[in-house]
């Protein structure tokens, strides 16, 4: 019996300072020549069609497959306006109908918890429909397929988050928890004096303790006005690192191949590109409809990429959409392992409460099985989903790190380990 000879990827880790600029000098071009590329716009089409033929020319894809999908994008922040006039509308209702104000306080809470917390699509009818676009990318391997590994990256933008470009992470995730906060108070004050005299209508007795917290509750009122405009919806940022580097991680390894001649003999490569992740997953959700029940003829692993930017950030992410999705363990050890093998720090977390979800998400949840990579602090920095996100604010041992050790997992990966 042959014995299969260990591949050996040190040349290619050994040029991740080459990689990390070529990404850079990609992703610059993406950004220069394309447009915003909010989800759903032509600028996410565009760069991921010319995404598409990099792989095909530059890193020798045989099988490319773009697909289209549709979507209501400005679902994804638009349920803040419904939620909080929900509860706005609640305060002054709750002096006459205590019970139709803890049913609308409760109805946007709801709201919130399956459109962002779960990322359902529970109100996406009420806005407008878009296209958005998907990549697949296949490099075929020499021999029989035995295993295969997808590299993932959303090629779309977010919509700037004032607060966090003005005042940072803090503010704006505090701005979020006051007016939740308030929120809550006005629903225990409804339940309470519900619960207390029954479903009474007509204005209510002032002095009970439940309506003198509803006007101290009112110092909530201006957070809670607030959030309608927590993002402004008529800027898009560029990107560069939120997701372009997610994107380019997997380009760059098979570009690296290509460039050394290096074909695998059973580990068949991938990359794809899974557009409008800042509208709740919805490309990577396609992606898991369109092609349910596929690749699971030999083990498939699949590294998602979001945000890679800071060295001493980097992180694997063991649980996603926002602490609630488990992922693959086995592919979360594989990147923790090939990391520490060469020395890049790594740590292992998970994307907390608040902190929205990577594409792994998405996979996780459809029985794929698939790991989040990220590069940023979850306390977020005054660059992330603001307009300081540029490709002249790149960072490019961040990516070499990431690019080193994503090359290690593969080469790991396709000497037999964690199938």
């Amino acid at each position: 019996m042959e014995l299969k000879t260990k591949t050996d990827l040190s040349n290619v880790i050994s040029e991740k300072r080459k990689y990390a600029q070529y990404m850079i000098d990609e992703i610059t071009h993406i950004i220069k020549t394309f447009g915003k590329r909010d989800p759903g716009s032509e600028g996410e089409r565009k760069s991921c069609e010319y995404m598409a033929e990099v792989l095909k020319n530059d890193c020798g894809c045989d099988r490319i497959q773009i697909e289209h999908f549709k979507e209501n994008p400005g679902s994804f922040f638009g349920w803040i306006y419904i939620t909080f006039a929900f509860i706005l509308a609640a305060i002054p209702i709750f002096f006459f109908a205590p019970v139709v104000s803890a049913v609308l306080v409760a109805l946007g809470f709801i709201l919130a918890i399956t459109q962002f917390g779960m990322y359902k699509k529970v109100v996406d009818k009420l806005f407008p429909e878009k296209e958005g676009t998907n990549v697949t990318a296949i490099k075929s391997c020499k021999g029989e397929v035995k295993r295969r590994i997808f590299f993932n990256g959303h090629p779309d933008a977010a919509w700037e988050w004032p607060l966090n470009y003005k005042f940072g992470g803090v503010v704006f995730e505090g701005h979020i928890i006051v007016s939740a906060v308030g929120a809550l108070l006005f629903l225990i004050c409804s339940i309470a004096y519900v619960a207390e005299n029954g479903l009474s209508f007509g204005l209510i007795d002032t002095s009970c303790w439940q309506a003198k917290a509803m006007l101290i509750g009112l110092i909530f009122v201006p957070f809670q006005i607030g959030m309608f405009f927590m993002w402004n919806s008529k800027l898009v940022v560029d990107g560069a690192n939120d997701n372009l580097t997610g994107c380019y991680m997997g380009i760059a390894i098979l570009k690296a191949l290509k460039d050394q001649g290096i074909e695998l003999e059973n580990t068949e490569l991938g990359v794809i590109l899974t557009g409008s992740e800042e509208a709740g997953l919805r490309g990577s959700k396609a992606w898991c409809e369109a092609h349910k029940g596929e690749f699971q003829d030999v083990p498939t692993f699949i590294i998602s990429y979001d945000t890679i930017y800071d060295p001493k950030y980097l992180l694997t992410n063991y649980r996603d959409l926002n602490g609630t999705v488990k992922v693959d363990k086995d592919v979360s050890d594989l990147f923790m392992e090939a990391a520490a093998s060469i020395n890049v720090h790594c740590k292992k977390g998970m994307v907390p409460p608040l902190g929205g979800a990577t594409d792994s998400a998405a996979f996780a949840q459809a029985g794929f099985r698939a790991t989040g990579i990220t590069g940023l602090n979850h306390k977020l920095e005054d660059y992330y989903h603001t307009r300081r996100d540029t490709y002249d604010n790149m960072n490019a041992d961040g990516l070499a790190d990431c690019y080193a050790a994503s090359v290690k997992a593969l080469e790991m990966f396709d000497n037999g380990a964690k199938q």
